[in-house]
């Protein structure tokens, strides 16, 4: 992305994007924490997926807080899409990023939002496939997480730091294999977990620790903040990293990703940096 179109949104409107998504966010955890405990309605289910009344319900709560701030910026997020999509400007939201942990009464679930913004050079990886993407066009400018349960709020700016609940953080300095936690995800599809089984066989006589944690967002996030090393999955989509992809490059970290066939569909290989090149080769056949 070029610097003019970045500096388009000046500092001053990039912070006050900044403070509409955490309060969206907050609003959002809000609703997540009251329920809890409450009976859950399932608008649909798959065999590896559940959507709820209360994704519905809380894209909604974000939707109303985010336009009503910035009515020029469109919307995509997990539940639908608002405005005009091909605005220069776009929030990527996903309003309960873990479902199916928090229906099923496990703490483990996020909001996650992200602002965009279109330009003349992608932010994603600079590979023929991903300059015919529709995506490459866009670069992340802010980036929120907010965990309810815990009451953890990471964010960042593109260009400054990140945070957790206002603290710096930084990625791990781990290089060696043996001493990583490496966070893995399935995805929904049986063509995602077959690619992703055997890397998880590979590698878990190699690391310290593998870790399923069925949020996208917080497992980059944990990376962000050292608490784990890496993270690999096949089959992710667009609001599950867009936020916390940023807040990992903030972190210092390595947020490799690649698009796959289908809409807003990513292979990622999150990191601290150091890691990169030795997971790459357990997410090879035959390594």
């Amino acid at each position: 992305m070029s610097e003019s179109l970045v500096n388009n949104m000046k500092l001053s409107e990039q912070q006050r994007a900044l403070g509409c998504a955490m309060a969206a966010a907050k609003a959002a955890g809000k609703i997540m924490s009251d329920n809890f405990h409450s009976p859950k309605t399932i608008n649909s289910a798959t065999r590896h997926d559940i959507k709820l009344e209360l994704d519905v319900r809380c894209q909604k709560r974000i939707e109303s807080m985010l336009r009503r701030a910035f009515p020029e910026v469109a919307i995509l997020g997990e539940e639908g899409v608002a405005g005009n999509q091909k605005a220069p400007y776009r929030w990527v939201v996903d309003p309960i990023d873990g479902t199916v942990n928090f229906t099923y009464g496990i703490p483990h679930a996020c909001v996650s939002i992200a602002l965009q913004a279109r330009g003349e050079l992608a932010f994603w990886p600079r590979g023929e496939s991903s300059r015919r993407h529709p995506d490459h066009l866009y670069q992340t400018l802010v980036g929120v997480v907010y965990d309810p349960f815990c009451d953890e709020l990471w964010t960042a700016s593109r260009g400054g730091v990140a945070r957790l609940n206002g603290r710096i953080i930084h990625v791990s300095n781990r290089k060696n294999l043996g001493e990583a936690i490496v966070s893995i995800g399935f995805a929904k599809q049986r063509s995602t977990m077959n690619k992703m089984l055997p890397i998880l066989n590979r590698l878990i006589p190699r690391v310290r620790k593998v870790r399923l944690m069925g949020a996208a967002a917080l497992s980059m996030v944990y990376v962000a903040s050292g608490r784990m090393d890496a993270y690999l999955e096949y089959g992710l989509r667009l609001w599950d990293i867009a936020a916390g992809g940023l807040i990992l490059e903030c972190a210092g970290g390595d947020f490799w990703n690649q698009p796959l066939s289908g809409k807003h569909t990513y292979q990622v290989l999150a990191n601290n940096g150091l890691l990169r090149r030795k997971l790459e080769r357990f997410t090879k056949r035959g390594a």
